[in-house]
C-alpha cells in the first residue's frame, strides 16, 4: 500500500511539472499569470503626440486672445430682449440685450424738465440783476448830484448785491439739476448691454424675462484675432530667442494636426521661473489661421539650440 501511494504521488508531481513548463514564460522556466501579463503589457495611449523634427524643440500651450471677457450686468433689472446668440459676430458697441428702462426714462424726462425750469429761473434772475445794477448806477449819479440821500444809494447797492447772490444760488441749482440728469442718463446706458469690442459671442447666460442683479454674467464675448500662443521653454533658450523669431505652430490634435501655421515671438520673459527653470514665450500667429480657435491647445516648434 505504501509503495502504491508513493507511486501515485510521483505521477501527480510529474503532471504538475509538465503544466508549469507549458505556460508562456518571460524567461526560461518562469510562468506568468494573467494579472502579471496585464501589468507587463505596454501602455498604448489613444492620442499620439506630435514628434519634433530634427533640430526642433516641441512645446505646447493654449491659443489665447487678448480680449476675452464676461459681460456683466451693471445694474439690477429685467431683461426685455436678447439680440445676440452664441456664434454671433459683433462690433464694439453693438447691442446684445436690453433691460427694462421705463422707470429710468420717466425719471430722466422729469429731471430734464427740472433742468429747463431752472435754466429759465436763472435767465430771469440774471435779467433782474442787470436791472438792479442799472438802478444802482443811476442812484450813484443822483447821489453825486445830491438829488437823493446816501441811504437811498446804499439801498440800491445792497439790492443789486443781493440779486447777484440769487443768481449764484440758482446757478448752483442748475448745475445740480444737470448732474442729476447726467446720472440718470448713465443709468439708462446701463440698461443697454453692448459688446465691449469686436469679436464673437461665445456664450449666453441670460434669457428674455429673466431678472438679473448687478454683476451677474450675461454674455461671454471673445475676440477672434490676433491669436497668440504662450509656452514655457527650458532656461537654455534665454538670451537666444528674441522678438521677431519665426516659429511653427500645429494643432495638438484633430484633422489639422499635421498642418503648420506661422507665428512670430512678440514677448520673451526676462526672468527664469526658479521652481521649474523655465522661461515664458508669447508668440502671435499670422497669415491664414482658419483652422485655429481661441482655447485650442497647440504645439510650438522651436528651433533647438543644441
Amino acid at each position: 500500500m505504501k509503495t502504491r501511494a508513493f507511486g501515485i504521488a510521483l505521477v501527480v508531481l510529474w503532471i504538475a511539472a509538465n503544466i508549469a513548463c507549458s505556460s508562456s514564460p518571460t524567461s526560461p522556466g518562469v510562468a506568468v499569470t494573467t494579472a502579471e501579463a496585464a501589468v507587463a503589457a505596454p501602455n498604448n495611449p489613444a492620442k499620439s503626440e506630435v514628434a519634433a523634427s530634427p533640430g526642433e524643440f516641441l512645446a505646447s500651450g493654449p491659443i489665447v486672445v487678448e480680449d476675452q471677457v464676461d459681460v456683466l450686468a451693471q445694474r439690477d433689472g429685467l431683461v426685455v430682449k436678447v439680440l445676440a446668440e452664441p456664434g454671433t459676430q459683433v462690433r464694439k458697441g453693438q447691442l446684445l440685450a436690453a433691460l427694462d428702462d421705463r422707470q429710468i426714462t420717466a425719471d430722466l424726462e422729469a429731471a430734464r424738465a427740472r433742468t429747463r425750469s431752472t435754466e429759465n429761473d436763472l435767465k430771469n434772475w440774471e435779467a433782474e440783476a442787470k436791472v438792479l445794477d442799472s438802478d444802482y448806477a443811476r442812484a450813484e449819479k443822483m447821489w453825486e448830484a445830491q438829488i437823493i440821500p446816501k441811504e437811498q444809494l446804499e439801498h440800491a447797492k445792497y439790492k443789486a448785491e443781493s440779486d447777484q447772490w440769487d443768481v449764484k444760488r440758482v446757478s448752483e441749482l442748475l448745475a445740480n439739476a444737470r448732474q442729476v440728469e447726467r446720472s440718470l442718463e448713465l443709468e439708462l446706458e446701463k440698461t443697454q448691454i453692448t459688446a465691449p469690442f469686436n469679436g464673437v459671442v461665445a456664450r449666453r447666460y441670460v434669457r428674455a424675462g429673466q431678472s438679473v442683479a448687478r454683476s451677474d454674467r450675461l454674455f461671454w464675448v471673445t475676440a477672434v484675432a490676433p491669436m497668440r500662443i504662450r509656452v514655457t521653454l527650458p532656461e537654455r533658450f534665454l538670451g537666444h530667442l528674441k522678438t521677431g523669431v519665426a516659429l511653427g505652430v500645429s494643432p495638438a490634435e484633430g484633422p489639422d494636426a499635421p498642418r503648420r501655421y506661422r507665428a512670430k515671438i512678440i514677448q520673451v520673459s526676462p526672468v527664469v521661473d526658479p521652481s521649474s527653470d523655465t522661461i515664458e514665450v508669447l508668440a502671435e500667429l499670422s497669415g491664414d489661421t482658419s483652422g485655429l480657435r481661441p482655447g485650442m491647445r497647440a504645439d510650438v516648434h522651436v528651433p533647438d539650440l543644441r
